[in-house]
């Protein structure tokens, strides 16, 4: 989700939901020790929490340095991506790669919780490459709890490291549900999140039955509001907000605040350009949003968006 799920996306999602955990977008750890994404790691404490960073690396020591900034920062968690297939990752020896190496993670989750009192976590795909029985898996996991990971976050398909793009492997491996429940029978006491494929609060629920978490990415990036009955029907709390008109206002009221900050539109406004999807209006509301982001408009556009949706 680099690129997506950045402060302001997580602005939306808090209008949206209070009880999601939000995650940041993976988060290396050399632009951290170099001090190239502070921007990055600003998180609004007012209102995001529960937030947890997530970090791609796979050196010890610096995962260990970069646990304590975090921690320091104010995050609630740490989550370690070895499920990552982006090429980019792979040149530098961390993302998925690392499933071939359970005992590298293992070392980088005990150097972060030598750091930190931060729950570690891991998020990692059922396989790797031709890889992708669920012996694999079930190994990978054994070696890597040992450090006492209390949350493992499975997407639950296997990353194709070569011949597949990022995008492809959200999409062309097959999902194996079937995989991460077993994991959860095979290890009762790991918290076992599942992830990939999942469209809808109501497929949510299905999974629940069976494992401990979901977690969504695109499709909830794509459509935000699928995530406005996780409140009520996950949590059994009152809703955050089930008003789309509602939600949009205050988040475009919100973006012509960081407007006058210095922040683009073109940083702010992408994100919000699923919420009204699948609706009749998306078509116009879309060109209106890119409309705003190219001309700087959204002052004058407001009223017009929000009866779009």
């Amino acid at each position: 989700m680099m690129q997506c799920t950045d402060v302001h996306d997580r602005y939306l999602f808090r209008l949206i939901t209070k009880k999601a955990i939000l995650y940041t977008e993976m988060v290396t750890t050399g632009a951290i020790i170099h001090g190239s994404c502070l921007d990055q790691l600003n998180f609004n404490a007012e209102i995001e929490h529960p937030v947890a960073v997530q970090l791609g690396g796979s050196d010890p020591n610096d995962l260990s340095v970069c646990a304590k900034i975090c921690d320091e920062l104010g995050y609630d968690e740490i989550n370690l991506n070895v499920g990552c297939p982006s090429e980019r990752v792979q040149k530098g020896a961390f993302g998925a790669c690392l499933m071939n190496e359970p005992n590298l993670v293992s070392e980088c989750i005990a150097a972060m919780q030598e750091s930190t009192d931060l729950p570690i976590t891991v998020k990692c795909r059922i396989g790797v490459d031709n890889h992708d029985d669920y012996e694999f898996l079930h190994n990978f996991t054994s070696q890597i709890v040992r450090t006492n990971t209390p949350t493992l976050i499975v997407h639950a398909r296997v990353a194709i490291l070569k011949g597949l793009s990022p995008r492809q492997n959200r999409t062309v491996p097959p999902l194996k549900y079937e995989h991460v429940y077993m994991l959860k029978n095979d290890f009762p006491d790991l918290e076992i999140v599942i992830n990939g494929g999942i469209k809808s609060v109501s497929e949510s629920l299905e999974h629940l039955e069976r494992v401990d978490g979901v977690m969504l990415g695109r499709a909830a990036y794509d459509n935000p509001m699928i995530t406005s009955g996780v409140d009520e029907k996950v949590f059994n709390e009152a809703p955050q907000s089930h008003d789309r008109k509602e939600i949009l206002s205050n988040y475009l009221r919100y973006c012509m605040d960081q407007y006058e900050l210095g922040i683009s539109y073109n940083r702010t406004l992408k994100h919000v350009f699923g919420i009204n999807k699948g609706m009749p209006h998306a078509r116009q509301y879309r060109k209106l949003i890119l409309e705003s982001m190219q001309k700087e408009n959204l002052s004058s556009n407001i009223n017009n968006l929000v009866s779009m949706v």
